[in-house]
């Protein structure tokens, strides 16, 4: 097993981090502490042998001067133990401090020269630092020995250990200093983590603070807030899908019900009464009811696609044309009023929009009394096409909800002549998935207006084919558009047919 595998490590950042500043300090200061104390200790050696060379010098400059032996006074401070020794070992003179004692070292210097000494034999002294000079060249010229006891903190190594003490020291203060800044530097952190514990996935509602600042701390608080952000408008969109799925099924189990239970009630009958006189009739309404059932499939396999975002290939579509050919004459009914301007074009697939056209004509026929007006003009960078009618209009309450899906209004209650409640609900995603908008307000007709808000087109290229196909006027011809269309519907979508408007 390697080393760093057995050695314990600390499992959190501040530790990890005061634990490498502490090695690295180590890794500094004990080595400069050993070395400032050698140093230390050499230059204080230094500095006494140098006074005691001195004091000596000038002793034995005296002596020869002709100065009587006897009491010497220290001229150098520091340098207090001074003695002139004769060759057989006797102390001529001395200093004060050196009196009554025992020649303080025995070496002879040769010549002129100075010799430096060391010694710990003296009982009293301990160790000496001395300095010898000899008085003259002869054999028999005394020594001079001049110098000082031996500090106990340098005689013993206490120097060293002073410089490891204070190594030691800064060892600990660069710890204990990192491990606090480290903690406050990660408080924060901290913080962050203990609020992320308490956030759950049934409210996401909470964030975490953010230190002020523009460090990494702050830059990370500010991701995690901004998570959390996405996350919880993701959680309130899959909850409204969710919602909007459950309401999606029961409205159409329930608008599924109706047409099967009477489809099989007039089967049943026709099994037991088969020779009756009413079986025609009865054909013709289980034919009604079947094709109910065909549109509202046709209506919801559309609106599934649409949702589902599927790729298809879009061309630019003439506004103009797309309502000339849209708005097909038939009798009876109220008048159709055209106010369009030719060459706005938008982006998108044929069919579908077609689709929505037929819906809004089809909603504002139902509804109005004498007239219906459709409008396509430009405004800015935006197409505009509104639908008119001067019915009943829709209240200002409700024109948020008849765009969900199976909805009717009370005065469109009636399946017979109210559809399937899915027509601008089809209408609404479609526009929302050629990134446009579709809402309703009141017309200056007195009834509904239908306002349908698309990009235009950007602009053609010179190679591309002409993108909108104008057929003659009261002509409906869908097959260029199926061939651009995700969708084809089981019946055909025109103004005479059984569309399925919402209202």
């Amino acid at each position: 097993m390697p080393l760093s595998a057995r050695l314990p490590r600390p499992r959190t950042i501040r530790g990890r981090v005061t634990l490498l500043v502490t090695v690295l300090a180590a890794v500094l200061l004990v080595p400069a502490a050993l070395v400032g104390a050698t140093v230390a200790r050499q230059a204080f050696a230094r500095a006494a042998w140098l006074d005691a060379r001195s004091q000596a010098t000038l002793v034995a400059a005296e002596i020869r001067a002709g100065r009587p032996a006897g009491a010497i006074t220290p001229q150098v401070p520091g340098i207090d133990l001074i003695q002139v020794v004769a060759p057989a070992g006797q102390v001529i003179a001395s200093s004060d401090a050196a009196r009554g004692m025992g020649p303080l070292a025995t070496v002879r210097p040769a010549g002129d020269s100075l010799r430096e000494i060391e010694t710990c034999g003296h009982p009293d002294l301990g160790c000496v630092r001395l300095a010898a000079a000899r008085v003259g060249p002869a054999a028999d010229s005394p020594v001079v020995y001049a110098g000082r006891a031996t500090p106990h903190g340098l005689s013993t190594g206490m120097l060293d250990l002073l410089f490891v003490a204070q190594a030691l020291a800064l060892l600990l203060l660069a710890a204990l200093t990192t491990w606090k800044i480290t903690g406050r530097t990660l408080r924060p952190v901290e913080v962050i983590r203990t609020q992320l514990a308490g956030i759950n996935a049934n409210d996401l509602s909470s964030r975490v603070p953010e230190p002020s600042g523009g460090d990494e701390i702050t830059r990370l608080a500010q991701t995690v807030n901004n998570t959390l952000r996405r996350l919880e408008h993701s959680q309130e969109r899959t909850e409204r899908a969710l919602e909007q799925q459950r309401l999606f099924a029961s409205d159409a189990s329930h608008e599924l019900c109706t047409p099967i239970a009477a489809v099989r009630a007039q089967l049943e009958e026709a099994r037991l009464h088969p020779d009756a006189d009413g079986v025609p009739e009865m054909l013709r309404g289980t034919l009604r009811d079947v094709d109910r059932l065909e549109l509202i499939m046709t209506d919801l396999l559309l609106l599934a696609r649409v949702g589902a975002n599927e790729p298809v290939e879009r061309r630019e579509i003439d506004l103009d044309g797309l309502v000339r050919s849209g708005v097909s004459p038939r009798g009876g009914g109220p008048a159709v009023d055209l106010r369009l301007t030719p060459g706005i074009t938008v982006e998108g697939v044929p069919a579908q929009l077609d689709r929505v056209l037929v819906d809004l004509l089809e909603n504002a026929r139902r509804h109005a009394v004498r007239k219906v007006r459709v409008e396509v003009r430009r405004d800015r960078d935006m197409a505009e096409l509104t639908v008119s009618d001067d019915g009943t209009g829709v209240p200002e309450e409700d024109r948020g909800r008849i765009f969900d899906r199976f909805t009717r209004l009370d005065t469109a209650r009636c399946r017979e002549s109210g559809g399937s409640g899915l027509g601008l609900a089809i209408a609404h995603d479609i526009v929302a998935a050629h990134r446009g908008t579709l809402h309703v307000e009141t017309s200056d007709l007195g009834g509904a207006r239908f306002v349908l808000r698309l990009p235009l087109a950007p602009r053609r290229r010179e190679e591309a084919a002409p993108a909108d196909v104008r057929p003659a006027a009261g002509a409906r011809s869908r097959k260029p558009e199926r061939a651009f269309a995700p969708i084809t519907p089981m019946t055909p979508m025109t103004l005479t047919g059984t569309t399925d408007p919402a209202v």
